[in-house]
């Protein structure tokens, strides 16, 4: 049976009311005589603005020009156009600028006999988008580098991205060449290279001096990150030289990107790209100026030579500090050190048993390489003595010891220093500090939760001083914000206003850490004749169903009894292939506070990234030895067990009981294989 024939009006109808494609129908006069009103770009237009009218006066903002000669054409040639490149703003976001194709399609007979077109629009922005940055980036990989010439370089480098890219371009190097980063706020960079000359800065070629500070391009000095920066008329960074910047308003500046020209962990300079065209610099954007800037920074090392002295002072400032620091589910961390002087302000962030999280920042006395060599010493014994799991006041008063060693007969004292260690499981924070500012700690909400955190006294100035912590529990998305002296400037003579300003800048804790370590910079406007660190810590907390707490009778039998929970508990997270070597550990800890401690023995376990946590607890502050049993003895393998089976394991004493906690893996062998050939299995499981 035949089928019935289509409607071509119908299909039509289909067509214009659905695609999402631009669809129009122009007459003669290349009016509008029909079109899609759900096509991107007019759907928030009225019809009585589109039909009958040309394309330029319901869409301003195109290269109407251009597609008025496109559509001539193909009127007057009767061949069709296809795919024909056209930009301009969006009729219905004059914010947004379009990259459009358009095809034009004559029609022998429109409206009465006269000619007419069919055009079809694709917006093909994004797509576009990503051609021209690759575009760019072809342009610099052939352009830049053509001589060793410094300043012709440079100005390749702008030559190439100016207009495409950026509408100005500006490259300062450093006079001395080359540096270590981070580089303090006052190093003079010139200004080596501008496009378009005059405009967008007051800043002259050839010019030689500091950046104003704080601003972006001290930031991306100091910690060699490219950034993308809005430019508004009150953006903090711009009080700090108003007559310097006040041509990037005048020019209608809206975004700029500051980019660090760096190799090898050297810094050669700076490239600063200007936006005043409608669109401002997005991430994708911020990827091509890196790649620009790497490829032409490696071309610049080639060209410049730096002092061999001021390389090894940078690579010990460098040496000194925590080269990373890790990723944890505790907190999110970020850091900000300015390095202004040579010497001693440190930071770091310590993982510890049972997912908790150590953050330290400390301040040595003095200045120079004496400072940082002291600052180096303190920074890893206190990182030894954090992992031995000490409570907080015992770990400042034996850093306190070491001090002592370090000072010499005239020093009042060695360091300052400031301790916080979190819980994400209990979300309880302990904080102690030995003459050290006070931490700000700031809710999710923005709003600072006041603590008094007792001040000890300095380390090193003897005595045998007794520090006092403070316990706070804290929900999760709290910010913890430690800090040295120098970071409150001008406002260290009132440290209560200081940490008043710094709470308020960090008043939005949901934004990036990066982020608010910027603000506090530009609001505090450290000191420059003093080091500054600014450690910021966002706390998580872990999900209860990932914690499995057993409180058990110091009983013999129990242990069976705990084997077969702890066997439970790991298929409830889906873990068995783990059962048999935690098995294992559980009955070694369970037996070993059955015998040795006293009271119920409190059984915990953890599952974070990757991990599995055992923790036994008892009343008994003894600690236990590892010892290597004779194989004449019936026991003392329990631990030697442990140890074998664990990646790490250790004893963490409180002032009322003690713990001792197993770590395993989660990604290695099978469990069955993980125990030791260096004895037998049918002995451990009688040992159990």
């Amino acid at each position: 049976m035949a089928s019935d024939p289509i409607d071509d009006a119908a299909v039509l109808n289909a067509l214009f009311g659905n695609s999402p494609q631009g669809l129009f129908v122009f007459d003669s006069q290349m009016k509008v005589m029909r079109y899609n009103p759900s096509g991107r770009g007019v759907w928030k237009l009225a019809a009585e603005d589109i039909v009958g009218h040309y394309v330029e006066e319901f869409a301003p903002g195109l290269e109407s020009a251009e597609l008025r000669s496109l559509m001539d054409e193909a009127l007057a040639s009767g061949v069709p156009l296809r795919r024909m490149l056209v930009r301009g703003k969006s009729p219905s976001d004059p914010d947004r600028t379009l990259a459009i194709e358009v095809s034009l399609f004559p029609l022998p007979d429109a409206g009465g006999g006269s000619p007419g077109l069919v055009g079809v629009v694709e917006d093909v922005t994004e797509r576009q988008a990503g051609a021209d940055r690759l575009a760019v980036l072809s342009r610099v990989h052939k352009t830049v580098g053509s001589t060793l010439d410094v300043r012709t370089t440079a100005d390749e480098l702008v030559r190439a991205l100016v207009p495409t890219f950026a509408d100005g371009a500006s490259v300062d190097l450093l006079d001395d060449g080359p540096a270590f980063g981070p580089l303090t706020s006052g190093v003079p960079l010139r200004r080596t290279s501008f496009a378009p000359a005059g405009t967008v800065t007051a800043r002259k070629e050839g010019d030689s001096r500091p950046f104003p500070y704080p601003t972006p391009h001290t930031q991306a000095l100091n910690d060699t990150e490219a950034r993308i920066v809005p430019v508004t008329p009150d953006a903090p960074w711009l009080a700090a030289d108003p007559d310097m910047f006040e041509p990037l308003l005048r020019a209608n500046v809206h975004s700029m990107i500051v980019v660090p020209l760096t190799v090898r962990d050297t810094v050669l300079g700076l490239v600063t790209l200007y936006r005043h065209r409608t669109d401002p610099f997005e991430e994708a954007d911020l990827d091509v100026a890196r790649q620009a800037a790497a490829t032409t920074a490696a071309h610049l090392e080639n060209a410049r030579s730096y002092r061999r002295e001021h390389m090894v002072a940078s690579t010990l400032q460098r040496k000194l500090q925590p080269s990373t620091t890790p990723r944890l589910s505790a907190v999110e961390t970020a850091h900000m050190y300015l390095p202004e002087s040579a010497g001693g302000d440190w930071y770091d962030v310590i993982p510890l048993s049972g997912t908790r999280v150590a953050l330290v920042v400390g301040d040595v006395a003095g200045h120079g390489i004496e400072a940082a060599a002291t600052m180096g010493q303190l920074r890893i014994a206190l990182r030894t003595l954090a992992l031995q799991d000490l409570e907080t006041d015992e770990l400042l008063t034996r850093l306190d010891e070491v001090a002592a060693q370090l000072a010499e007969p005239s020093d009042d004292y060695v360091a300052t220093c400031a301790v916080a260690v979190y819980n994400p499981v209990s979300r309880r924070c302990a904080m102690v500090r030995a003459g050290h500012p006070a931490p700000v700690i700031v809710d999710p909400k923005g709003s600072p939760i006041p603590v008094h955190v007792p001040l000890g006294p300095p380390l090193g100035a003897g005595g045998g001083r007794v520090f006092t912590p403070a316990l706070i529990d804290l929900p999760a998305g709290t910010l913890i914000a430690l800090y040295t002296n120098g970071l409150l400037g001008a406002r260290a003579h009132d440290p209560a206003a200081a940490r008043r300003v710094l709470a308020r800048t960090l008043a939005s804790p949901a934004r990036p850490l990066r982020e608010l370590s910027d603000d506090a910079v530009y609001r505090m406007a450290p000191s420059r004749g003093d080091d500054a660190v600014l450690l910021l810590a966002r706390t998580h907390t872990l999900a209860e169903e990932n914690v499995a707490d057993l409180t058990l009778p110091a009983e013999p039998s129990v242990v069976s009894t705990a084997r077969r929970l702890v066997d439970q508990q790991l298929a409830v997270w889906h873990l068995e292939g783990a059962a048999y070597t935690t098995g294992l550990i559980v009955s070694e800890l369970v037996t070993n506070a059955i015998r040795y401690g006293t009271g119920p023995i409190k059984l915990r376990l953890i599952h974070d990234s990757g991990r599995l946590l055992t923790e036994v607890t008892d009343a008994n502050s003894t600690s236990p030895h590892l010892r290597h049993a004779r194989e004449s003895d019936e026991g003392g393998r329990g631990l030697y067990i442990v140890m074998r089976l664990s990646t790490r394991w250790g004893v963490r004493h409180s002032h009322q009981d003690k713990t001792i906690w197993s770590e395993q893996g989660l990604g290695g062998e099978p469990d069955t294989q993980a125990a030791p050939e260096a004895f037998d299995m049918a002995e451990v499981e009688e040992l159990s």
